[in-house]
């Protein structure tokens, strides 16, 4: 834990550092949005939109946390672990719950967790020595991914009526597009590398 927390610099960075702290806090408020919304017990109400609220503030720290790490060198191994470990944890939580709350298709949510998931064993365990480039559109499918859970958390049906689920179901098949999209995208990229290193 010895090194810089907060402060900018070229000596070795804590692993309690400020980026590593944001990110295992996006974690821990996992498991409170979860029973915020089982709490909501599928009513729309206060609980519902505290938990969507949460999952806005916690998916928005992605940014933040990887910002200070990058600006202030404090990148860890630690923080290239769990940074997308943190990502996955949250939006499976979101996609899972509104699965089980009937509001997503089962299939929607496999198909996002494979790829997300799958993407990300394959990085730590075959590409270990070294680095495949985000693929194409990435940054924008996790973005779309964000804002499609965000707008399917919030009952905005309540205030704006029925035609609200026409756009959210838009954006997330939006999304789910992206997703599939970007992940072969990635596995394009990693055989080429792959074939170069040959």
């Amino acid at each position: 834990m010895r090194g810089r927390v907060v402060s900018a610099g070229e000596t070795p960075a804590s692993t309690g550092n400020v980026a590593n702290i944001i990110t295992v806090v996006r974690i821990l408020l996992a498991p409170l949005f979860v029973v915020l919304l089982l709490l909501d017990g599928g009513a729309d109400g206060a609980f519902r939109v505290a938990a969507a609220l949460l999952f806005i503030v916690a998916i928005a720290t992605d940014s933040l946390d990887g910002h200070l790490a990058r600006s202030r060198n404090l990148v860890t191994d630690l923080g290239v672990l769990l940074d997308p470990i943190a990502d996955k944890v949250l939006t499976g939580a979101a996609l899972v719950m509104l699965a089980v709350l009937a509001e997503l298709p089962w299939w929607v949510v496999a198909v996002i967790l494979v790829r997300e998931w799958g993407i990300t064993l394959f990085r730590f365990l075959m590409l270990r020595d070294r680095v495949i480039p985000a693929s194409r559109g990435g940054k924008l499918k996790t973005v779309v991914q964000s804002v499609a859970i965000s707008f399917a958390l919030l009952p905005l049906w309540n205030l704006l009526g029925e035609w609200v689920h026409w756009l959210n179901g838009a954006l997330m098949t939006a999304a789910v597009i992206l997703t599939v999209v970007t992940g072969l995208d990635y596995l394009r990229q990693a055989r080429v590398q792959n074939r170069r290193v040959e």
